[in-house]
């Protein structure tokens, strides 16, 4: 839309306040409102200043000033506030200079973007991720010097079987049996379907939703792919409204990759492709139907594997998932349909069009702009250095011997294993200035200060069961 356009699509809506929005460094979307009386196509120029300090993991206060430029091409209705609220994604600008903030992720996003254009590979980045999410109906926790505790309750928790509900009536999911009965086992059909209806609403195109393995209500939506900035977007919408769908229903949704202990954690499988005036780039003659830029994009994703993690699963609770032995691909390969490789290359389909490649490590608490682009600069990295991804691994993985799996490469074992990771191997995301020195320095020392040093230094809860007696 250009500016005259939006303000034209927000007064045929009775827009009466305009929501700016754009996403902090570790991934939650801030905002602030406006009246819509004092917006006017201007703004869309002179943007509007907010405190840069205040937002976790940018400015210090002595250089806080801001301004967020909105992008007419994200104009959205809201579909929960009650009064009628244009909603714009911004961009973060310094408002000296007038250039975009470094450490901005959607202008990553942006720059990861372009450099696939200006290597003149492609001219279009593909993304699709498969978020899974929970959704609860109670979650109480809290940390204090003398204690520390998390309780999760849900309706569809198989530990509820004995429980007096007035009455109990059963068809509770089994552990790792959710994938996928029909109700009334799945009690979510009708809140997943309200959730697709109002993404198809915000003009997002949705191809399936189900319940997933766990039991507790674990679900899966899929997003039909689309370019990488615009999947940023849709991304934080998605979560944006599974969140408030729930709370609409007096429950709690959460992307945390592994809320229960014993069952399956939350993944995001994401597929990559690059295309070229309308041409996929990755189906070819090679293995599994993939062109040989398809290969060396795998040996280049497979190499920063471990540095990816970094930021593909940026938690402490992400490496709760990340165990060799359980449901999570942490054994770095690739196979075509082998769910247990690192890197699928799904087969459902034989036609070009449908050629790509599935990452499946990341999880949804990750900065998606940020985590695309990385995953993006590694597979462009590949390309570039003709980076050999070895040979597939087509046998399940996980009944392989330690003697067969010795020479298979692993994900990290903590954030902090990624972390160092990452400061050894960031070079590639350097390239066109897509990543800076110091978004990777400051995210680095953000992810140590706020939460690798806070775990470390707390007991854990368990840790009474094992050592209490000693």
């Amino acid at each position: 839309m250009s500016p005259k356009e939006v303000m034209d699509y927000a007064k045929k809506h009775s827009a009466r306040m305009v929501d700016l929005r754009f996403l902090d460094f570790p991934g939650i979307w801030q905002h602030f409102s406006i009246p819509f009386q004092e917006f006017d196509e201007d703004a869309f120029d002179d943007g509007f200043g907010f405190d840069g300090s205040s937002i976790r993991g940018w400015m210090p206060i002595n250089a806080s000033d801001m301004l967020v430029i909105p992008d007419p091409d994200t104009a959205m209705m809201d579909p929960f506030t009650e009064e009628p609220t244009l909603t714009l994604i911004g961009n973060i600008v310094d408002p000296m200079t007038r250039e975009k903030f470094s450490r901005d992720p959607r202008y990553i996003a942006q720059k990861a973007e372009d450099f696939v254009k200006f290597t003149g590979l492609g001219d279009t980045v593909f993304i699709g991720p498969e978020a899974e999410y929970f959704v609860f109906d109670d979650i109480r926790y809290d940390s204090a010097p003398h204690f520390g505790f998390h309780h999760i309750d849900s309706v569809e928790g198989i530990w509820n079987t004995g429980k007096e509900e007035k009455p109990n009536l059963g068809y509770k999911p089994r552990h790792k049996e959710g994938y996928f009965p029909v109700p009334p086992t799945d009690t979510f059909q009708d809140m997943r379907t309200e959730m697709t209806e109002i993404m198809q609403q915000v003009g997002m195109r949705i191809e399936c939703h189900h319940h997933e393995v766990a039991t507790a209500g674990q679900a899966e939506i899929d997003m039909r792919f689309a370019p990488l900035v615009q999947m940023g977007d849709q991304l934080m919408w998605f979560k944006y409204i599974i969140k408030n769908v729930a709370r609409r229903h007096n429950k709690t949704a959460t992307f945390m990759p592994k809320p229960l202990f014993g069952d399956n954690g939350s993944g995001m499988h994401t597929h990559l492709s690059i295309w070229n005036k309308g041409e996929p780039l990755f189906a070819g003659d090679r293995y599994a139907g993939l062109s040989e830029s398809a290969m060396f994009a795998m040996g280049g994703i497979l190499k920063h594997s471990r540095a990816l993690c970094a930021l593909t699963n940026p938690t402490t609770n992400s490496y709760k998932r990340l165990v060799p032995g359980y449901e999570a691909p942490v054994n770095l390969a690739y196979s075509s349909q082998n769910r247990s490789a690192a890197l699928r290359i799904p087969m459902y389909s034989t036609s070009p069009q449908a050629k790509r490649i599935e990452i499946r490590y990341p999880d949804p608490s990750c900065n998606g702009y940020m985590a695309f682009s990385a995953m993006l600069m590694a597979a462009m990295d590949g390309i570039e250095n003709r980076i050999n991804p070895g040979e597939p691994l087509d046998k399940d993985i996980y009944s392989l011997s330690p003697e067969e799996l010795k020479d298979v490469p692993s994900t990290p074992a903590s954030l902090e294993e990624a972390l160092e990771a990452l400061e050894k191997d960031h070079e590639f995301l350097l390239k066109g200035d897509v990543f800076t020195q110091d978004v990777i320095d400051s995210w680095i020392s953000y992810k140590r200060e706020h939460e690798v040093d806070p775990i470390r230094l707390r007991p854990h809860p368990y840790e009474f069961m094992l050592y209490y007696d000693i």
